[in-house]
């Protein structure tokens, strides 16, 4: 294709996007602080009735179906937290790590000014193992930064593998029930999902579970198979990463497309993601950082909607994830990471250009990045990848990408 062709496509999407945004195309993304001109609305749509709310597993506590994810200066954004209070999100989800606390004394200081709405919020936070065992603490100084003295749902952070629920978990769990620091119990992944999905449905301790799970992964067999073996085991689930945003910047035209038809309907792309993951009634709710007005009222928006998502719809959805499935990291670390000489998270590196590319959320990307081991860091330029890539299933050109990161973020 000449250049001159390549520079009208450009321009040609660019007015696009332009008209999009003209006419209040809805941004409901699960983090960018700064969004893409088709996903900007012109005007906040105001929800019009409360989002819906479903039993989280066996506890049978009504969750809100959009939890409130708070990877974001919420310590300034006291407004976002009333209004998602009265649109009836009630479930907050938060990490010691967020904001380098920031997160948690954001939801501190709401609790602080307005103890009253404390046992009407469903308050979760989540504690890393790569931060040390030293959780009993961690959690008191948790608390202390939420201005409470327990936690509805506490959350082992990112783990990569079953195994790192071990049995010492178990009891150390269950005296924080004993002694009502935690009601419920169990821990998020980005890597490796079906498999710590399957390994944690024969696992009675472990009460709740947050996930990558989006319209490109839902129809995978094995992870349709995990999902349910988890729901049948009454273990509430929470998916998050829900736009399926990739480690590669994504402009098609099949994009393009998929967003007008989804205009013509009177919601954005970014809203018909989000309403496909609802429809799965096995998921108790879906994690949406949303850090301004306008993104949690067209997520609330989205989820009052929700069914209109039609057939059709889910059809066009699987078509879009089908042909951009080589823009995306499933986080199955188990294939490629296994045949490298020395440990590299590349999911986590991935998930550095998601925010970066996706979100467009740049100091998310660097700040998630500098948090990588330094040994991890100099890998990245010095190991052959090639097996790595022979590995993927998705063909993603990881040595480039791993090198791309070091040197956006590094």
């Amino acid at each position: 294709m000449s250049s001159s062709c390549n520079k009208s496509e450009k321009l040609n999407r660019r007015g696009f996007f332009r008209k999009a945004a003209a006419i209040g195309l809805g941004a409901t993304v699960g983090g960018p602080a700064l969004l893409r001109p088709r996903q900007a609305l012109a005007q906040i749509t105001i929800p019009k009735e409360p989002v819906s709310r479903r039993p989280f597993g066996r506890s049978g506590i009504m969750v809100s179906t959009l939890s409130l994810g708070g990877m974001f200066d919420l310590l300034n954004n006291q407004l976002v937290i009333a209004k998602a209070l009265d649109w009836g999100i009630n479930y907050w989800d938060t990490a010691e790590g967020y904001g380098r606390g920031r997160s948690e004394e954001g939801i501190g200081r709401w609790f602080a000014r307005n103890p009253n709405t404390r046992k009407q919020v469903f308050l979760v936070t989540k504690l890393s193992r790569r931060r040390g065992k030293n959780f009993t603490s961690r959690l008191e100084e948790s608390l202390k930064r939420m201005h409470t003295d327990y936690v509805d749902l506490l959350f082992v952070h990112g783990i990569r593998g079953i195994n790192e629920m071990e049995s010492s978990l178990e009891s150390w769990a269950q005296a924080m029930k004993k002694a009502g620091k935690i009601k419920l119990f169990g821990f998020s992944t980005h890597s490796n999902m079906e498999a710590c999905l399957e390994g944690a449905a024969p696992i009675p301790w472990i009460d709740g579970i947050m996930f990558t799970y989006n319209y490109l992964l839902m129809h995978e067999p094995r992870m349709k198979a995990a999902v349910q073996a988890c729901y049948d085991a009454g273990i509430g689930l929470t998916a998050m990463k829900t736009q399926g945003g990739g480690p590669v910047k994504s402009d098609t035209e099949s994009e393009i497309k998929m967003a007008g038809r989804f205009m013509q309907k009177g919601f954005s792309d970014n809203q018909a993601k989000l309403m496909a993951v609802w429809q799965d009634r096995r998921i108790a709710s879906i994690c949406s950082q949303m850090p301004n007005l306008t993104l949690l009222a067209a997520n609330a928006s989205a989820e009052v909607e929700k069914n209109r998502l039609s057939r059709s719809d889910h059809t066009l959805l699987a078509q879009y994830a089908k042909e951009t499935s080589g823009d995306y990291c499933a986080g199955c670390e188990r294939l490629c990471s296994a045949v490298l000489p020395a440990r590299v998270p590349i999911s986590d590196v991935m998930r550095c250009l998601m925010y970066y590319h996706s979100y467009q959320d740049f100091e998310l990307a660097r700040s998630t990045f500098q948090t990588l081991p330094t040994r991890t860091k100099a890998l990245l330029t010095r190991l052959d990848f090639s097996d790595a890539e022979k590995s993927c299933p998705h063909k993603l050109p990881i040595g480039k990408l791993l090198r791309e990161a070091k040197s956006l973020f590094a």
